[in-house]
């Protein structure tokens, strides 16, 4: 959807350019620019981006007012905003017509605090909020109606927490976190040792650490140790619904995409990218810079700055080359057959 505001936001193109820090080319006016929007849908009086090879066609027959692009790009005679990284630039656009709700420093009149628990200043307790005992929250934090703190939790500064977010026991949180609704910190790992025909289940003595400028979005969970602890280091970006085992580690810069699942145990360097529905096993260590494509499955250790497909994980040009053999298969097989009955 388009990405618009009040006429007291409206800018002109040249101030655009100016406050975004790009060059603008092929302008004959000054437009007002009234928001932003994707390509295909952005109007008049709108901003849009072209950042995929894809795109570039409707680049040509977009109604946009402007369209931020790399800065070796040519197109039409629409007005250009030249950037170095053009989803980077479109990104901080959103940001000159959309501003977040605000939340004023209060403690909700419903929400449950405990009397040992430490609120830093300017602090956003929203209605039905549960803080237990020993809980200590920096300044600045946004925690919104029905989340539940448990007891002894560390939070640090600015802390942003959505509806329905939960912080199990003694877990440590870092400055400028945000997760959003129905994420679980701390939850028990899912530890099981046999007894007989039984399952006995394992206490999770250990907690979760969370490093600074994580973002972890819904209903993701990252579980507590058995003993020792599972930790998310900073910068680290973990998507919808994925799943991080007890006693595991995701390294700075990481980004662990949608449905994403690391079993026990997993090491995970930095900046690495584990695309939608990769799944990890225990005990497995993935290098610094590694990335693996969607859905694969991951049974073994992966080398640092590797690209790895499919499953088990191989190097991605090799799967590539596999995909094409596969789809071939049906005439391979035809072939044989009319060979073994030549032969006979």
């Amino acid at each position: 959807m388009p990405v618009t505001q009040s006429r007291t936001n409206v800018r002109k193109l040249s101030e655009i350019a100016t406050a975004l820090g790009v060059r603008l080319d092929n302008a004959t006016s000054d437009p007002e620019i009234t928001g932003v929007s994707g390509i295909e849908e952005a109007g008049p009086g709108q901003v849009t981006f072209v950042a995929n090879s894809k795109y570039i066609p409707m680049a040509k027959t977009t109604k946009a007012a402007a369209i931020i692009v790399s800065d070796d790009f040519t197109a039409g005679s629409v007005p250009l905003l030249r950037s170095a990284n053009p989803y980077l630039t479109f990104a901080k656009a959103i940001e000159l017509f959309y501003q977040a709700p605000k939340y004023s420093p209060e403690i909700h009149s419903t929400a449950i605090v405990d009397a040992s628990a430490k609120i830093g200043k300017r602090a956003h307790i929203g209605p039905y909020v549960f803080i237990d005992e020993d809980v200590e929250i920096g300044e600045g934090a946004v925690i919104l109606a029905h989340c539940v703190i448990y007891r002894g939790a560390k939070i640090g500064k600015k802390f942003f927490a959505h509806s329905h977010a939960v912080v199990r026991e003694y877990c440590v949180i870092g400055d400028n976190v945000r997760v959003q609704n129905g994420v679980v910190i701390g939850g028990d790992g899912f530890g099981f040792a046999r007894d007989g025909e039984n399952w006995y289940k394992i206490v999770q003595s250990g907690k979760t650490i969370i490093g600074d400028n994580v973002e972890i979005q819904a209903n993701a969970c990252i579980d507590r140790a058995s003993i020792g602890e599972t930790r998310i280091a900073r910068g680290a970006k973990i998507d919808n619904l994925v799943q991080v085992g007890h006693g595991s580690s995701v390294g700075e810069n990481t980004m662990l995409c949608a449905q994403v699942g690391l079993a026990g145990s997993t090491e995970v360097g930095k900046n690495v990218i584990l695309a939608g529905q990769v799944g990890v096993a225990g005990h497995c260590k993935i290098g610094d810079g590694a990335i693996a494509t969607a859905q694969t499955g991951i049974p073994n250790d992966v080398d640092a700055k590797a690209m790895v497909s499919g499953y088990p994980a191989i190097d991605n040009k090799q799967w590539l080359k596999s995909v094409v053999v596969f789809n071939r298969l049906p005439d391979l097989a035809k072939q044989v057959r009319e060979l073994e009955k030549k032969t006979k």
